[in-house]
């Protein structure tokens, strides 16, 4: 049978949803504390070849971790006005076709890993593959599952530090708890946009968890992760241009608090949108003054 384009183009289309390629920032999240982790472990001269595995790995663990999200959810969100539509709530997508998709994204990512050829970085990744595969279902019984969710999306860190250098220096735990404040920090402004649903079909969140103290909770846990940053970068010396990328997304995380503390769905998504930008004066800062203690600024 000749094959209907029109159909192949819709269905691809489908599963580039279930995937949430149409939705970067999930990927962004995920991407800028591996790259925090190449430089710091590398002292700013990362091996391209490995940067480029872990860009790809990155991609595709994201999009494994949204298809079993939306696998584990697949009878919540139909009564979540914002997740009701997406391609497995909505049947337009099998659980059997997702339960397959997750498996070539999984073999697809772990196939990266091997030119390593260590068993250290096979190790990690089997971590890491349980870590993004049962997170959806802490949603259940933990009380801030958005905690848990940080170490599964920090755990490139500790795989960056031994494809580097073969080795987990303590500043490599101390840069995963960083990540770990940074993301209870933005998924709660992600679930204060739930809330309500939330409440009625009973899943935990941190934003249910934190109640009236949710703003506050955010605010701290972005002082806690920058702070942590901050220490990785006086115990490997670094120099102002470092400090001043901190302090752009320090101040980027003071403009959050203008958007989350009237707790308005839209401007709380707002502001989840824009930890991008967080990430992204981090990383920054860090390039930058590794470039000009190297003379290459």
């Amino acid at each position: 049978m000749p094959i209907d384009a029109h159909k192949l183009r819709e269905r691809i289309d489908l599963y580039e949803r279930l995937m949430r390629l149409d939705k970067p920032i999930g990927i962004l999240l995920l991407l800028w504390p591996t790259l925090w982790a190449l430089w710091f472990s590398s002292l700013g001269s990362p091996d391209w070849m490995v940067v480029w595995i872990f860009v790809l790995g990155t991609v595709l663990m994201r999009s494994a971790g949204c298809v079993i999200n939306d696998l584990a959810d697949r009878n919540f969100d139909p009564h979540v006005e914002r997740t009701k539509e997406r391609p497995l709530a909505s049947g337009k997508v099998s659980p059997r076709e997702a339960l397959i998709l997750f498996l070539v994204l999984v073999i697809c990512a772990f196939c990266l890993i091997l030119p390593f050829r260590s068993w250290s970085i096979v190790g990690l990744s089997a971590v890491a593959l349980f870590l993004a595969a049962s997170y959806p279902f802490t949603k259940r019984f933990f009380a801030i599952p958005q905690a848990y969710l940080g170490v599964a999306f920090g755990f490139g860190i500790p795989m960056a530090y031994v494809a580097q250098i073969d080795s987990l220096p303590m500043v490599a735990w101390w840069l995963l708890l960083a990540n770990v404040f940074w993301a209870v920090a933005y998924d709660t402004e992600y679930a204060m946009v739930d809330r309500e649903d939330d409440l009625k079909i009973g899943i935990k969140t941190s934003a249910i968890t934190f109640g009236r103290f949710d703003v506050l909770a955010v605010m701290l846990c972005y002082a806690f992760s920058l702070a942590l940053i901050a220490w990785v970068g006086y115990q490997l010396h670094r120099g102002w241009v470092f400090y001043a990328g901190l302090g752009v997304a320090a101040a980027i995380a003071a403009y959050h608090f203008t958007l989350i503390r009237q707790r308005d769905p839209a401007r709380c998504f707002k502001a989840f949108l824009h930890n991008n930008w967080i990430g992204a004066s981090i990383f920054a800062g860090i390039v930058l003054d590794f470039m000009m203690s190297q003379g290459a600024l």
